[in-house]
């Protein structure tokens, strides 16, 4: 059995996800969205840091997940859902989990079979492939989406633990 975290980066909503693998069968453990707090940068992201932290304190998951970003037209807007993006990347690797990454096509494409899917598809998907989940809004579907993706391309061999590092 394999737990894993997916988390969509953002800076206002990080969603998150944790299911359970076990074998070809998948189960939702839990989902939520971290809203940022404050009003400068710095204090949003450690808002977020510790935010997700929580999550990975409460849920244990073997392995992490996380969308990769794309660059767009508003090169200030990129950078700061970078620094998001750092932290989904950060938190995970600071518990000693192994973390995937997933562009958003190829989430949409393994979840709903097609890669430019809206977001209602995916949530309908996700809603489909793990049973009485209920996402507390399209940032935590997206999540769930994202660790769905990783149980597909990932199975057991991603499973392996990284060394922990001690706080």
């Amino acid at each position: 059995m394999m737990r894993i975290l997916g988390i969509d980066p953002g800076l206002r909503n990080m969603g998150w996800g944790v299911i359970e693998q076990d074998g070809p069968r998948l189960r939702h453990i839990a989902n939520g969205i971290c809203h940022s707090e404050g009003a400068d940068l710095a204090v949003r992201l450690m808002s977020l840091y510790d935010q997700m932290s929580e999550v990975v304190r409460a849920y244990a998951p073997d392995v992490a997940a996380v969308e990769q970003t794309f660059v767009n037209k508003d090169g200030a807007g990129t950078l700061k859902l970078g620094q998001a993006r750092a932290i989904a990347l950060l938190v995970p690797a600071q518990a000693g989990l192994q973390v995937g990454e997933y562009a958003p096509n190829s989430v949409k494409k393994t979840v709903v079979g097609v890669g430019h899917a809206d977001k209602r598809q995916v949530l309908h998907m996700v809603c489909l492939q793990l049973p009485g989940c209920k996402p507390a809004g399209p940032d935590a579907a997206d999540a769930l989406a994202i660790a769905i993706c990783h149980a597909h391309h990932a199975g057991h061999g991603g499973a392996a633990r990284l060394r922990r590092k001690i706080a």
